[in-house]
């Protein structure tokens, strides 16, 4: 004959309610932390944008390098032409 007790009511496939509770909580927080990583302040996706960025200021800063020498030479010339 079979016994069926209040502990045996309450298990699950082997695992008791506590266990159930304390697997889902951490399985949760699991989640909660990858999503973290991976869309939150720290994630892989604001550190690419900001490389992106840094990129894209590092090449407009050449340009206006360029830029500015090209028209120091202008000014120069400008210079020793009033200066004649």
């Amino acid at each position: 004959m079979r016994e069926t007790t209040s502990e045996n009511s309450a298990d699950w496939v082997g695992f008791s309610l506590k266990s159930i509770l304390a697997i889902l909580v951490g399985i949760v927080l699991f989640v909660w932390y990858v999503h973290a990583l991976l869309f939150g302040e720290n994630s892989l996706t604001v550190l690419n944008h900001l490389q992106q960025t840094e990129a894209h200021l590092r090449s407009q800063s050449q340009s206006l390098k360029l830029s500015n020498q090209k028209l120091q030479k202008k000014y120069f010339e400008l210079i020793q032409l009033n200066s004649d």
